[in-house]
């Protein structure tokens, strides 16, 4: 047995839980497995899945002291993120966090604050900075100019055993805050400058959740540079499919549009790899002559490296082990996943007052 293998504990063997473990898995050369931890039967369906080859546990906190690993991989529900980030922290493991950091701003900056402490690496989730269609649409936003206006949306027609894992986050968590991250966090890193003020408004569109919450949510942000974003998002039986995938970008100079034929159509919402996918960049030029019209054509950007959902996970944990190997700065990384939790919770917020919010 090769010593030098990081030891990873995965708690959460659920849909993001699982494509971690697989990932891991997949790099027995550089990663022991030490234990699945859930509290439900994802574990053991997870471990036959991998062959019935590790250790299976119920509770967290006996799982950490009875396997001691390096890492820990952390896909639980968000109410669990700081408690369970501080606990492995100050154990002295590395963390993979599933986004958001934690289910307040306080308890993101003290999972921050642990890390730094203990000197110890904590990568979130934002598996949209490890596609490189996301990036090439980032670095496309950067030549429109300023100010610009984003529009971006991911309505989920959940139902069956994806409406019961969305009415259990929102329980911690609505809509806009879970997922939102995400695209406040894009939105940005294509701004590059600070969001000043957010305004809201939701609707509860069934008795399947606690009154006072929501299962659909809008926000828009302003910048500081002048920038606006929108961004919508909604869970459940009930949501429109019509439209529900929208990631689109434009400035003075032009426009930059993610065309998704296939991961936009009918019945795709509720598929985890539609959530991601890509498939062409649609870039439009304002140049225009004399007459108003239009001198440059549309240009078609075919996107060839689409990963998939697992070959995203796959792509994050290696981040995440070559960072704890290389010893990686993660100081933005961290702050810029703090930030875009802060202004969703501010839009929630919003939501909740019906006013708007300064940031």
């Amino acid at each position: 047995m090769n010593t030098n293998k990081l030891k990873v504990l995965v708690v959460g063997c659920g849909n993001m839980g699982a494509s971690h473990a697989k990932a891991y898995h997949a790099m027995k050369n550089k990663i022991t497995i030490c234990g699945l931890v859930s509290t439900g039967e994802s574990k053991e369906k997870l471990n036959a899945q991998l062959g019935h080859e590790y250790p299976l546990f119920t509770d967290y906190y006996r799982a950490l002291g009875a396997t001691r690993p390096d890492a820990v991989c952390i896909s639980t529900y968000p109410d669990t993120h700081e408690a369970y980030s501080i606990a492995a922290l100050e154990m002295g493991c590395h963390v993979f966090l599933e986004k958001p950091l934690a289910d307040t701003a306080q308890g993101a900056e003290r999972v921050v604050q642990v890390a730094n402490k203990m000197n110890k690496k904590v990568v979130v989730g934002y598996i949209l900075r490890h596609h490189p269609s996301w990036q090439k649409f980032i670095e496309m936003a950067h030549t429109m100019g300023k100010p610009l206006v984003m529009r971006m949306n991911l309505n989920q027609q959940s139902h069956g055993y994806m409406w019961n894992v969305h009415k259990n986050l929102m329980k911690s968590l609505s809509p806009i805050v879970d997922c939102g991250v995400h695209y406040i966090d894009v939105m940005c890193q294509m701004t590059q400058a600070k969001p000043i003020q957010v305004a809201a408004i939701g609707a509860r569109l069934t008795n399947d959740i606690p009154a006072g919450n929501y299962n659909y949510g809008q926000l828009q942000i302003h910048f500081s540079d002048g920038s606006v974003g929108w961004y919508e998002a909604g869970w459940g039986p009930m949501i429109s499919e019509t439209a529900f995938f929208v990631k689109d970008v434009f400035g003075p100079k032009g426009s930059v549009s993610i065309v998704a034929n296939k991961a936009g159509g009918e019945g795709a919402s509720d598929n985890v790899d539609s959530h991601t996918k890509t498939e062409s960049l649609k870039v439009h030029y304002a140049d225009i002559d004399a007459d108003n019209e239009f001198t440059r054509e549309d240009k078609w950007i075919n996107l060839t490296d689409e990963p998939d959902h697992q070959e995203l996970c796959n792509r994050e944990q290696q981040f995440f082990i070559e960072a704890i190997q290389n010893n990686t700065d993660l100081s933005d990384h961290m702050n810029d996943a703090v930030n875009s939790l802060k202004v969703a919770l501010a839009c929630d917020k919003s939501v909740k007052t019906g006013g708007i919010v300064k940031l």
